[in-house]
């Protein structure tokens, strides 16, 4: 992993003026884990506080509790309320039922009416009858009741939450100063001898709700008794349960704002310094700066601060090996190009035809190792382009061999006297015969390319009448291919610097120019890209001398 020094200023892209500003207030990475998160909560909280299934169980469960409470009533009133007389002359009272019914709802917060069996009302509980006519008792709200902005919003809510719910429009609740059976369907229901319950609204969220049972003696029913209230009760229990949620709403939304602006800060902040390290990389012309190291976070962002500090490396390397590149193949055209230059212009000074043939002589040679020069150039650049590319496919190594085989002998072999003998020997296995398929993955033209070079190679360094061996075998999911030779060996100390481009260390009976010096440079080139090794090493005998130079080539098993 690169590390910049530990003292070394971090710098902003503020301070370079080729790098775009970013703005650094909040991050839009954290507003969007903000705004998902809050958003999600808010819908959770938003379905919690319309609790319209537990609103809808208070309501039953107040209208049962006044039915019961009817019911003792009604017994009450068919016992203490009736004047003496035959059952069929049976009537109720109206003196004794009024003090019956103020008494019996005087704590229950209850407002209790009662109808005769011809539907006229005789007892009212917020109706006092004395010597000066007849008073109405009307409850008043608490003070502050039904004000504030939480009681506005939560009814603003409401109405809209029941508008997308399109729940049932209730019938407006409305009395008349002369009240009749006839003016309630429950209380009708009841004097025909059935309870019946009612529901109906006072505006907005208010609710009326009632109950109406029948008042019988000997079970002939004599009225009807309506006991009523208010949803005062059940909206206080809903307040207090929506201002828990509330509670507990805002306590969940600042633990989740917190942990978001947390979780972003894991995320979006060592985000920002990749990406300001890289624009700074980008902009840095001395490669001075560093990705930062985030390694040891052990999540996805220390794995791609390694992917970018490593592929930055790669990047320098790559910039490194194509400057080297273009010093070194400026460094060797120049040669070529000097000696062709002197010899143009020295055999314009010359009279001799003699001495003019050399001249010329030398610049056919120079000129066709400048163009083997070029082309070997040329294949080198393109390479990894190539490689990268190209889509690889099974490749038979032992045929391989054996056609390259076949070719050296039918062509170098046969029209070059002492010529070197290229022996091949491929593995066979113990359950077959036939020798079996030594399969890579892999491009067929490059590969058969490496295996071409590192024979003409073995060829130019073998002695006359020499011999070339060819072995291919397996070794533990590798393809092992190695050419040996009895030539005089490696340089010692050269084995891997005879892989650098443009190595021409070659025997002093070799014409100067022929080999470009990129033969060995692209085989390796190619073999590494197939993920393999291209090594090089001398063969000694008994003595420990130098016999030979070996070359292995480890391919993995397709």
């Amino acid at each position: 992993m690169t590390k910049g020094p530990a003292n070394q200023p971090d710098t902003s892209p503020a301070d370079n003026p080729n790098v775009r500003p970013k703005p650094r207030w909040v991050s839009p990475l954290t507003r969007r884990i903000l705004a998902i998160n809050v958003l999600a909560l808010g819908l959770l909280v938003g379905g919690l506080l319309f609790l319209g299934e537990y609103r809808q169980i208070l309501i039953n469960t107040e209208i049962e509790s006044l039915g019961v409470q009817a019911e003792m009533f009604a017994t009450a009133l068919g016992e203490g309320a009736i004047a003496a007389g035959s059952p069929s002359n049976q009537q109720l009272v109206s003196e004794i039922a009024n003090r019956i019914v103020r008494r019996l709802v005087e704590t229950t917060g209850t407002r209790a009416r009662l109808f005769r069996k011809n539907g006229t009302l005789v007892a009212d509980s917020l109706r006092l009858i004395g010597p000066g006519g007849m008073v109405q008792i009307e409850e008043l709200p608490p003070p502050g009741d039904g004000e504030g902005v939480l009681h506005a919003t939560l009814d603003v809510y409401d109405r809209v939450m029941r508008h997308l719910t399109r729940q049932q429009i209730l019938p407006l609740y409305r009395e008349r100063n002369r009240q009749h059976a006839r003016d309630y369907v429950e209380v009708v229901n009841a004097l025909s001898g059935n309870n019946s319950a009612m529901m109906r609204s006072a505006g907005g969220d208010q609710l009326i709700l009632s109950v109406a049972v029948p008042v019988q003696r000997y079970k002939h029913v004599l009225g009807a008794l309506m006991l009523t209230r208010n949803s005062h009760g059940i909206d206080k229990a809903m307040l207090d349960l929506r201002i828990a949620i509330l509670e507990i709403f805002a306590a969940v939304l600042a633990i989740t704002v917190l942990l978001s602006v947390y979780l972003s800060g894991t995320i979006a902040r060592p985000i920002r310094r990749l990406a300001d390290a890289a624009e700074r990389v980008r902009h840095d012309h001395g490669r001075k700066e560093t990705i930062p190291d985030f390694a040891g976070r052990n999540d996805e962002i220390g794995d791609l601060a390694v992917s970018f500090s490593e592929m930055t490396k790669a990047l320098h390397q790559r910039m490194d090996a194509i400057e080297s590149f273009a010093a070194d193949v400026a460094h060797e055209i120049k040669n070529p190009l000097t000696s062709l230059r002197s010899a143009v212009e020295t055999t314009a000074r010359l009279k001799d035809p003699d001495q003019q043939r050399k001249l010329m002589t030398i610049i056919q040679e120079d000129v066709v190792r400048l163009d083997r020069l070029i082309s070997d150039i040329s294949d080198a650049s393109r390479l990894d382009a190539e490689l990268s590319r190209a889509e690889t496919e099974p490749v038979d190594i032992g045929a391989m061999l054996e056609t390259l085989a076949d070719i050296h002998v039918s062509t170098a072999g046969a029209a070059t006297e002492g010529a070197p003998d290229l022996i091949l020997e491929t593995e066979a296995t113990p359950d077959n015969a036939e020798t079996a398929p030594l399969m890579v993955n892999g491009l067929e033209i490059r590969l058969a390319q490496v295996f071409r070079n590192l024979i003409a190679n073995a060829v130019s360094f073998s002695p006359e009448n020499g011999t070339i061996r060819l072995a291919a075998g397996r070794d533990n999911g590798w393809i092992v291919v190695t050419i040996d030779d009895n030539g005089p060996g490696l340089p010692e100390g050269k084995e891997d610097a005879i892989f650098e481009r443009f190595y021409t260390q070659r025997r002093e009976t070799e014409k100067f120019g022929t080999h470009s010096g990129l033969g060995l440079s692209i085989s390796r080139q190619i073999v590494e890209a197939h993920d393999g090794q291209l090594l090089a090493a001398n063969r000694t005998g008994e003595d420990e001398t130098v016999v030979g130079a070996r070359f292995t080539v480890r391919l993995p098993a397709g």
